[in-house]
């Protein structure tokens, strides 16, 4: 029965999920925004700037509140207000009216139903699948642009811009409000079922698995001020900042860079490539956390990223942009699957949501210096690569800072350091 009942929460889960990446469909919206009703660039991306604000400080508050009462009430919280968010940007179509529609009470609905989703999953899996659980979550939010954007285009041709609000914020009632309703934690003493194991030697115990695979002793349970006090979690913030800075410049930015460095004006498919390698990449990297360790497989994305951006300079083609849109999505979808089980395993599910909340800022973070830094530099030099060599330098110090955290990384840097001071 809890077999079943934890595949149902898992499915629900990622059914929100898809519902509330309803976020990744606003560049759909603003170029209607630019081309039928004459807005400039800068007040079409208002309501989106705002949202990924409210988005990340929503996360934070919504660990807060779901440590404390469980994430039912915040997950109906959540995707009440997305839904309302949606109902409210259609009635009058204003860059002010949609900043606070939009930007404010969507981007807060859908924080408040992201930051539940992968602790109440965690807590119904035995710990050796975290990995494939975040995975599969995040993979469900990624994937909402792939249907979502041609969705909201065909939409607003067929409807008009504010119909297409109004269908999709009583989609999203209709469909995540009631799977909201189905979720909550597991009964108190709740062990989940280890996975059948193949041979002995598969066999796994809760609290060896995630070590195990990573040679890192877990530190289960630590509350936010003791987590904050530890030089690790800085590590870990500066991580996700950095990582989340390159990819996030290139999905922002992905049409505009086709169209200056490879004379690419229609780049629709680049946008559907990068999606579909990030949201792949998720559950990618999701399971060979679980095969690997979680470290590991983010100091690979991070290598990879950084190779990446790199070369990225010398894509100008529409063969090597979706190479370079492809390995940018994958580096950046192992962030939304791996830190979630490499906190899990670092602080334990019981503080989860605060914890996981505090680091998210990095991310927002992110979402602030990537799109900025990207139109900075093409602004005033005519051309990305500045940006491209700032964020390679960024993944370089991710790299170093992965192997830091890994005993097994720095076999030969740690020793000369200490012997430096000594």
């Amino acid at each position: 029965m809890n077999n079943t009942k934890a595949t149902r929460v898992l499915g629900a889960c990622c059914g929100i999920n898809l519902c509330i990446g309803i976020l990744y469909a606003w560049s759909v919206f603003k170029n209607a925004f630019i081309v039928e009703l004459g807005w400039s660039n800068t007040h079409a991306s208002l309501p989106y700037t705002l949202s990924i604000g409210v988005l990340a400080l929503a996360v934070l508050a919504a660990g807060i509140i779901q440590d404390k009462i469980g994430p039912r009430k915040v997950l109906i919280a959540g995707t009440f207000l997305a839904g309302i968010g949606l109902l409210l940007s259609g009635l009058h179509l204003t860059p002010m009216m949609l900043t606070l529609t939009f930007g404010l009470l969507t981007g807060c609905g859908i924080g408040f139903g992201y930051a539940c989703l992968n602790p109440v999953a965690m807590k119904w899996f035995h710990p050796s699948r975290k990995g494939w659980v975040n995975g599969l979550i995040a993979t469900a939010f990624g994937i909402a642009s792939v249907y979502l954007a041609p969705l909201v285009s065909f939409m607003i041709a067929q409807y008009g811009i504010s119909t297409s609000f109004y269908l999709l914020g009583s989609a999203l009632l209709l469909i995540a409000l009631p799977l909201a309703c189905t979720i909550d934690n597991p009964p108190s003493g709740y062990l989940p079922p280890a996975p059948v194991a193949k041979s002995p030697s598969d066999s796994v115990t809760p609290q060896s698995s995630t070590a195990s695979v990573n040679n890192i002793t877990p530190n289960q349970d630590t509350p936010w001020r003791a987590m904050i006090r530890q030089p690790r979690f800085y590590m870990l913030w500066v991580m996700y900042a950095f990582s989340s800075t390159a990819g996030l410049m290139v999905i922002a930015n992905i049409t505009s860079i086709a169209s200056v460095q490879a004379d690419i004006h229609d780049a629709a498919y680049l946008v559907v490539a990068l999606a579909l390698f990030n949201s792949g990449g998720r559950l990618a990297t999701g399971v060979l956390s679980d095969r690997i360790g979680a470290l590991p497989t983010l100091t690979l994305a991070f290598v990879l990223q950084g190779l990446n951006m790199l070369l990225f300079s010398y894509y100008q083609s529409g063969t090597l942009m979706i190479v370079g849109a492809g390995l940018a999505g994958v580096g950046y979808g192992a962030l939304l699957a791996v830190f979630p089980s490499l906190m899990a395993q670092f602080y334990g599910l019981k503080y989860y949501g605060t914890n996981y909340g505090i680091l998210y800022t990095a991310w927002g973070m992110g979402g602030f210096i990537g799109p900025m830094l990207a139109a900075l530099v093409v602004d005033s030099t005519g051309s990305y690569q500045i940006a491209y060599q700032v964020c390679a330098v960024l993944m370089a110090v991710t790299v170093g800072l992965a192997l830091w955290l890994q005993p097994s990384g720095l076999g030969i840097i740690k020793p000369v350091l200490k012997a430096k001071h000594e």
